[in-house]
């Protein structure tokens, strides 16, 4: 990526953001998080409460990117067909026809994702990786650009099948909306109509703008020295006390990727110490499985990878070639 390619990457990025903040008032970091989420190709977590506008978020992307977008609200009794699609004989035709289920879509939000059975899940999540459906031996992409925004419902939590670990690992990001400030909520009120917010914002850069901005994000440049702190940061995470497993490779991979976006979203077509502080904990901390004794005492994933973020320094200058 060259300083013009940049400055352009940037210019669309901010255009994206500005375009989705029309719908959710007041999240601006939010939404940065779940713009440069999809321009590295990745999926969101959310683990937020009922109200907070997570469909609205996921509406208002695709709205922005002329793409399509589609909710899969996920109970105990949804099967994977029902997420992925199904194959129906046409006695007209005389062959089957494969009838394609919600998430053949630009943005899909997997609602309350850990309400439905452990074998729908892990249906979701083979989509997710490989960025096809595959139905009676016969493949379909979902075509690009193609990201799930996936919440979690921290309240109620009975009856509900929590996703494990590994499948934990399969998410770019995890973060939280939250509710607004005062002055946001003042706003979202006086403004407050039955049409959804999102129903009426603009496209603001094409699908095929989208896939050549991923592209572009893939050649911004990481220093060695950058690289090594991320390595540095990933190690302690496995000898950080309270955690029992730490961050893997994927992991390390998962946040280079998003610090290139990140680099690019601010005009710039090199990584700098500070992406990797910025998005170090939403990349990172879901992937850490502590201690069952420290979770029993209150001992949070994200407050342990920001005590380790504080604990290894960042490179200071570059490293020989």
């Amino acid at each position: 990526m060259n300083p013009e390619q940049a400055r352009w990457f940037g210019e669309n990025f901010a255009a994206i953001v500005n375009n989705v903040e029309r719908a959710i008032v007041g999240k601006t970091e939010a939404i940065r998080l779940a713009v440069t989420c999809m321009l590295a190709e990745g999926h969101l977590l959310l683990e937020d409460y009922p109200g907070t506008g997570k469909t609205t978020l996921a509406r208002a992307i695709a709205q922005s990117v002329q793409g399509t977008s589609s909710r899969i609200q996920f109970t105990p009794d949804l099967l994977p067909s029902d997420v992925t699609g199904v194959t129906i004989f046409d006695q007209k035709v005389g062959e089957f026809e494969f009838h394609q289920g919600p998430i053949f879509a630009s943005i899909v939000l997997a609602d309350e994702i850990n309400r439905a059975s452990p074998k729908t899940q892990s249906a979701l999540l083979e989509v997710m990786e490989e960025a096809r459906v595959t139905v009676d031996g016969q493949s379909y992409p979902v075509g690009q650009p193609f990201m799930v925004i996936a919440t979690q419902n921290p309240i109620e939590q009975a009856g509900t099948y929590r996703l494990p670990e590994a499948q934990l690992d399969r998410f770019l990001m995890k973060t939280t909306l939250g509710y607004p400030d005062r002055q946001a909520t003042m706003r979202i009120l006086a403004s407050g109509g039955s049409r959804p917010r999102s129903a009426a914002l603009p496209s603001v850069v094409t699908s095929s703008q989208v896939t050549e901005m991923s592209q572009l994000a893939a050649s911004v440049h990481i220093e060695s020295s950058v690289l090594d702190y991320i390595v540095r940061l990933t190690e302690a995470t496995r000898g950080a006390e309270d955690v029992r497993l730490g961050v893997s490779v994927r992991g390390g991979l998962a946040l280079v990727r998003a610090t290139r976006v990140w680099a690019a979203s601010q005009g710039r077509h090199f990584v700098v110490p500070d992406d990797v502080k910025m998005l170090a904990i939403a990349c990172l901390a879901h992937r850490l499985i502590l201690d069952p004794e420290a979770e029993f005492n209150g001992v949070q994933s994200v407050d342990v990878m920001a005590q380790i973020l504080g604990a290894v320094p960042p490179p200071t200058e570059r490293q020989p070639a």
